[in-house]
């Protein structure tokens, strides 16, 4: 969901998610620091439909957080993985018995990487960019952002001709 960390997400309170405005407050995350992040109306609409069936589902609200389980209590990492490697393995992402595969981490890397690829596509200044995907993720550098970049294939394959064309254009 929007390049969060998976713990930002589950430490999401009622508070932090404002879909009238679309905007999550990410509040002293790894880091120490809080961000706002903007939310796409695909997700505004999927947000809201979660409030609204957790609401249903739940009556009065037991629990400051945004995203609970069953009974309404807080969502527990060790639970969201376990769902998350049931779930993989149900569509064929995993095998059973299986530990590698998928993580719940790799969302947020592939979130990344498709923003970059879309910039490339749309012929936006990367480097200018690049500053905002790291604020958007909440890092604390850019470098730290770099991390995610490695072994896309289509973002380097991006980076290959922006490199070409600087070069023609020297030569």
């Amino acid at each position: 969901m929007a390049g969060l960390r998976h713990s930002e997400a589950l430490g999401l309170l009622r508070a932090d998610v404002d879909l009238d405005q679309g905007v999550l407050t990410i509040r002293e995350t790894k880091f120490g620091k809080s961000r706002l992040v903007p939310l796409h109306a695909t997700t505004i609409a999927v947000l809201s439909d979660y409030a609204v069936r957790r609401d249903a589902h739940l009556g009065t609200p037991r629990s400051p957080y945004f995203f609970v389980a069953e009974q309404g209590g807080r969502l527990l990492h060790q639970y969201v993985h376990r769902v998350f490697w049931r779930l993989s393995r149900q569509i064929g992402l995993r095998q059973e018995g299986n530990r590698d595969g998928p993580r719940i981490h790799d969302l947020r890397h592939r979130f990344a990487v498709q923003t970059l690829i879309n910039w490339h596509r749309a012929g936006e200044d990367v480097e200018r960019e690049l500053p905002v995907l790291s604020t958007f993720l909440g890092h604390a550098n850019v470098r730290d952002t770099y991390w995610y970049l490695s072994a896309a294939p289509e973002l380097m394959n991006h980076a290959v001709r922006r490199l070409d064309k600087r070069w023609e254009i020297r030569s």
